[in-house]
């Protein structure tokens, strides 16, 4: 078994949040890499700190946040 890191973008709302998590890979079968419980715990916190507009408490466990804005409509 080896592990990666990776960067998850979570988008929600007018935000998009960078979630540095470790993808887990086995070597004795054919499965896609998967999120240990606590990254994905941290996934879903950031998410909805994000749908409440809780930036200081997506900002605990995100890398970076972005606000997005319409250019052209």
């Amino acid at each position: 078994m080896h592990s990666r890191k990776h960067t998850k973008m979570i988008h929600e709302g007018k935000y998009i949040a960078e979630v540095e998590v470790e993808l887990i890979n086995t070597t004795d079968n054919d499965w896609a890499p998967y999120l240990a419980l606590d990254d994905a715990l941290k996934i879903d916190a950031v998410r909805e700190a994000l749908r409440s507009g809780n930036i200081a408490k997506a900002k605990e466990s995100a890398n970076k946040l972005y606000i997005l804005s319409e250019v052209a409509a």
